[in-house]
């Protein structure tokens, strides 16, 4: 899909005053309010925009430790195990991967000791060989996006 310069300026806003109205947003762009409802419609239908609600803290929720826990499955159990990680609340993302694992988690926990306990969980899931964990210690890079749509909706031969 491509996201040209109208379309980069809208995902701007939306990231940046998310309570925004789109009338405001029109507004600000200096173009109809149709245009941007239009390109917004457009950017959900075609999958850009994927989810509009708030951003939640883990640590805020009482869960402040983040590690990333890695799990081995045996061969066949992929899908299984993948279905149980989403009975665990404390698991907030999941993936299948390549490399050193089957699965790479994202999971968050009141402390060290809950944390083991969220391992030790997993660990007698059915189909799970093993796990590897490493905690973060600080986030260095938030989640972001916007420099990503940036460099998508440039024009070539632009910098």
């Amino acid at each position: 899909m491509a996201v040209d310069e109208l379309d980069t300026r809208i995902l701007r806003l939306l990231i940046e005053q998310p309570r925004t109205s789109v009338r405001e947003y029109a507004r600000i762009l200096g173009v109809a309010r149709g245009t941007v409802q239009a390109r917004i419609d457009r950017l959900e239908r075609d999958g850009v925009i994927t989810a509009t609600g708030p951003v939640l803290s883990p640590a805020a929720l009482g869960h402040p430790v983040l590690a990333f826990v890695h799990v081995e499955v045996t061969q066949g159990h992929l899908d299984e195990v993948g279905d149980a990680l989403a009975s665990v609340p404390e698991i907030v993302e999941a993936f299948s991967i390549t490399g050193g694992g089957d699965l790479l988690t994202r999971v968050v926990a009141r402390d060290a000791g809950h944390l083991e306990d969220v391992i030790q969980r997993l660990i007698q899931l059915p189909g799970v060989v093993r796990t590897r964990t490493e905690i973060a210690l600080r986030e260095r890079v938030p989640h972001r996006l916007l420099p990503l749509v940036e460099a998508v909706g440039r024009r070539p031969g632009t910098p």
